[in-house]
């Protein structure tokens, strides 16, 4: 029987932040914890789980078993509350093509939004600007040099 899952996902990542957000907003049957992967405390935990592999893709660990890809997005949405019987549908065999889809099409957007960032110079996740926004009253980018106020 699983108690817990444990997600390890790039804090980093905007992305990544905000499914992370969005599953801890969401009713648990399994708690959800969640960890950096890559963090010392993911390595000292998971000693043998490859810390650029958690980095590279979501992995969930229970007590028996890890998962990466669609197996772990459809082992967070089976964690949830009114989640459960989606799951379950989109592991069917027939539907299991959808959900890699989704998962591939989830990293495909994580490392072209990285990708982007990078090439600009921005030093941190994709949504800075966006999250800035919220935090500052309007502003958007660090790098507008002010010119970005709404």
């Amino acid at each position: 029987m699983i108690t817990r899952l444990t997600v390890l996902y790039d804090a980093g990542c905007g992305l990544c932040r905000t499914a992370r957000t969005w599953l801890t907003a969401r009713s648990q049957i399994v708690p959800l914890e969640f960890v950096a992967a890559g963090c010392e405390e993911a390595r000292r935990r998971y000693p043998a789980l490859d810390p650029a592999e958690t980095l590279a893709d979501i992995t969930v660990v229970d007590d028996g078993g890890v998962y990466t890809g669609d197996a772990a997005w459809l082992m967070c949405l089976w964690a949830l509350d009114g989640y459960r019987g989606l799951a379950a549908r989109l592991a069917q065999p027939h539907l299991r093509p959808l959900a890699r889809h989704v998962a591939a099409s989830a990293g495909s957007l994580r490392q072209a939004l990285r990708d982007k960032n990078f090439a600009r110079g921005w030093d941190s996740g994709w949504d800075d600007g966006w999250a800035a926004g919220r935090k500052t009253g309007g502003r958007y980018r660090r790098d507008c040099g002010g010119t970005c106020d709404t």
